[in-house]
């Protein structure tokens, strides 16, 4: 791991590096922020995962949350989307919602994709690996969250590692990817035509599928122009509803998909972190 960035913030340090990742063969880029108390003994980590054409610089720049992090001591890690490089082949006809900055948290296993696209086991795997290893991290207290499509991501990893993450939160989620555009597109391309495999990385399906419970806080604006078409939060509600699966789904008024939505309530989504971490 190279540091690559580093700066002072609210007594902390943000700090961005880069490293050979071997899950995804190419040079990656990744933040994490530590917190003051990161000085004197290991701290507790959340994992933020960002959305579509994002890095890992959009949240640690935006989103204002080191404040947060700072008063509760947590450290937070960024990766970035997808692979990068050369060699990363990216969507032939340039969208921005498949390929480059798009790696939707799967583990692809159709060409030519399936030799970079696995963010699934970098995130799962590699990436807790490395920075345990590098930052004074307590590699048993865990949280995660993400936005749009990184709140698919984080939905997906906490459902499917059961005991690893103390709580999960997510800002605008793609909840049912097997049943929108951006997924249907991603999970084509990434997984192939048999759609029964697109089950494992779809959150509705893994609850309705008895995924063990934890405890969920979602925050969807209702003034998101992908609410209906994208995101499709009913369909969250209705599928924890039927599993009984307890989740705090709060839709709010007048907010849409943007920063200024992500900074109005990443304190919040804090706070429900560091409470959940210290009950482990």
């Amino acid at each position: 791991m190279n540091i690559i960035a580093e700066h002072r913030v609210f007594g902390g340090r943000q700090l961005r590096f880069e490293h050979p990742s071997e899950t995804l063969a190419c040079t990656m880029q990744g933040a994490v922020f530590l917190p003051p108390q990161a000085e004197q003994h290991p701290v507790p980590v959340l994992y933020w995962l960002s959305g579509l054409t994002c890095t890992d610089e959009n949240f640690t720049q935006k989103a204002g949350a080191q404040r947060y992090a700072a008063e509760h001591g947590l450290a937070i890690v960024c990766p970035d989307t997808s692979p990068r490089g050369e060699s990363v082949p990216d969507d032939p006809e340039g969208a921005w919602d498949f390929g480059l900055g798009a790696g939707f948290y799967v583990n692809a296993t159709q060409a030519p994709w399936q030799q970079h696209y696995r963010m699934y086991d970098y995130v799962a795997l590699e990436l807790p690996e490395l920075v345990n290893s590098q930052f004074p991290l307590a590699s048993d207290r865990w949280s995660i969250s993400g936005h749009s499509m990184g709140g698919h991501g984080a939905l997906v990893m906490a459902l499917r590692n059961p005991g690893r993450f103390a709580a999960v939160s997510a800002f605008a989620p793609i909840v049912a990817p097997t049943q929108c555009p951006w997924g249907e597109k991603a999970f084509g391309h990434y997984l192939g035509t048999d759609r029964s495999t697109w089950q494992a990385y779809d959150s509705c399906a893994l609850i309705r599928g008895g995924a063990p419970q934890l405890p969920m806080l979602i925050d969807q604006g209702d003034a998101d122009s992908f609410l209906t078409p994208q995101l499709k939060t009913p369909l969250l509600q209705q599928a924890c509803a039927d599993a009984g699966f307890p989740a705090t789904i709060r839709l709010q008024p007048g907010y849409d998909h943007s920063y200024y939505f992500i900074a109005s309530f990443i304190g919040e989504h804090i706070a429900f972190h560091a409470a959940a971490l210290k009950a482990v």
